[in-house]
C-alpha cells in the first residue's frame, strides 16, 4: 500500500519512507527507460545517415515516421518522469495525496494505481471537459 492516512499529515515516517521509495523507484525506471530511448534514437539516425542513398518518398516517409514515433516517445518518458518528479517535490512539502484543485485527499486507491495523481476524480474530469 502506497498512501496509508491521506485525511491530515498524519503519515508516520514509515509510510512516507515507503511511499517517496515507491515514487522514486518509479522514476529511476523511467530515467533509465529515457536513456535508453535515447540511445536508440541516436542509432536510428546513425543508421538514416548512411542509408539514404537510392530512397524513394516512400523511404523517406518510412523514416520520418520513424523519427517521428521516437521523438514523441522520448517526450512522453520525459513527461512522465516529471509527473513523479513533482510528486517527489509535493511528497516533502507535505502536499501529496491532496487534490491540487480543491485541497481534499485524494482517495487512497487512485494513489495506488496512479501515484503520480495530482487530482481527485472530480477535479481530473473537470479539466478534462474544460480542455474538450
Amino acid at each position: 500500500m502506497l498512501v496509508h492516512d491521506t485525511v491530515g499529515t498524519g503519515r508516520t515516517e514509515a509510510e512516507v519512507g515507503q511511499i517517496r521509495q515507491s515514487l522514486q523507484a518509479r522514476y529511476d525506471e523511467l530515467t533509465a527507460e529515457y536513456e535508453q530511448a535515447v540511445l536508440q534514437s541516436q542509432v536510428l539516425r546513425l543508421v538514416e545517415v548512411g542509408d539514404t542513398a537510392g530512397d524513394d518518398q516512400a523511404d523517406s516517409g518510412t523514416k520520418t515516421a520513424e523519427r517521428d514515433t521516437a521523438q514523441s516517445l522520448l517526450r512522453t518518458i520525459l513527461d512522465r518522469r516529471a509527473q513523479y518528479e513533482h510528486a517527489l517535490a509535493r511528497l516533502e512539502e507535505g502536499t501529496y495525496g491532496f487534490c491540487e484543485g480543491c485541497t481534499s485527499p485524494i482517495p487512497v486507491e487512485r494513489l495506488e494505481i496512479f501515484p503520480s495523481a495530482t487530482t481527485c476524480v472530480s477535479c481530473k474530469q473537470t479539466r478534462e471537459r474544460r480542455a474538450a
